[in-house]
């Protein structure tokens, strides 16, 4: 068995004690859950064995996580990157700030937890709950992108024409995550971001 590695977003200095516990908490259910979904499949995987493995109550696992799919999909990461997003310089092209920032995005989880990346595509491809909810999730995420797409282009975050946008943006990365367990989660992910983001800033190629 492969241990499950999450990254130390614990020690980030802007974040509150009660704030640093909680993401603890989290980092400790999901590590728990990897390890025995690895040691015996997502479906054989059960609440209770999570919150024993994790040592925590089964009340605190759904506290924070409503169901075992949002415990595989849930990371820290949609929240860092808003602030990276907002922290870009204003003048910078769009495609520019999110290239920069997914780069870097990928680039920490890639390297704090490898395994991790890999597991989490296979049971999106595999699993149809996990599937399902990733795409439920998937309004979350883009509603964050609506608010830092508002904030850049001085529209509203509830104009249709930048919830379009921004749920564009979500369902090609989603779309690359697919696609990279489809192949074996084989090439780099980095390069398979750079594609889709020239997608959909210039279109299919030969357009």
């Amino acid at each position: 068995m492969t241990a499950a590695r999450t990254s130390p977003l614990t020690d980030l200095p802007q974040l509150g004690l009660r704030e640093r516990k909680k993401i603890k908490t989290r980092m400790a259910i999901r590590a728990a859950t990897y390890e025995l979904i690895e040691d015996q499949g997502y479906d054989a995987t059960t609440i209770e064995q999570i919150a024993e493995r994790a040592e925590v109550s089964q009340s605190t696992v759904f506290r924070y996580f409503p169901t075992k799919e949002d415990i595989v999909l849930t990371d820290e990461y949609d929240a860092l990157m808003e602030e990276e997003l907002r922290a870009r310089p204003a003048d910078e092209p769009w495609f520019d700030s999110l290239r920069y920032v997914l780069t870097k995005a990928l680039g920490a989880a890639r390297a704090e937890e490898p395994e991790i990346t890999r597991l989490r595509s296979r049971l999106m491809l595999q699993v149809p709950a996990v599937r399902s909810r990733m795409i439920e999730s998937m309004s979350d995420t883009g509603r964050l992108l609506c608010r830092v797409i508002a904030e850049r282009t001085g529209r509203d975050s509830t104009d249709l024409e930048v919830r379009v946008y921004a749920m564009s943006l979500i369902g090609g990365l989603s779309e690359i995550t697919i696609y990279w367990a489809e192949n074996n989660c084989e090439g780099d992910l980095g390069d398979l971001v750079n594609r889709a983001l020239s997608v959909l800033e210039h279109g299919l190629p030969g357009e």
